[in-house]
């Protein structure tokens, strides 16, 4: 593998490395119905704010979501909707494996 390609996969690796968390894909699924503050996403995910936040800086820094500070309060968005796409590929892989697995029972 060469240099070039190392770096593409390591970036995109980085995007999916942020995801890699059941607080990051809650809060993802979250947010694909749309903004949240990171308020309302402490409360639903029933963690401390530190915590919430840093997760949301990983996916920040993944160019997942984006921010928007609206007085005290920031308000958090999908930046690429299509990771709806990516999680819907995720549970169609679920299915397959579970399909599969009661094949061989």
């Amino acid at each position: 593998m060469d240099e070039k390609t190392k770096r593409q996969l390591a970036v995109r690796a980085r995007i999916i490395k942020a995801l890699a968390h059941p607080a990051r894909l809650f809060i993802a699924q979250t947010l694909l119905e749309g903004e949240r503050c990171v308020c309302d996403l402490t409360s639903l995910i029933g963690s401390d704010i530190s915590t919430v936040s840093k997760h949301l800086s990983v996916m920040r820094n993944a160019g997942i979501v984006q921010d928007d500070k609206r007085g005290n309060q920031v308000f958090y968005s999908l930046k690429t909707p299509c990771l709806f796409n990516f999680l819907h590929c995720v549970e169609a892989v679920l299915q397959e494996s579970k399909e599969e697995y009661n094949v061989i029972k």
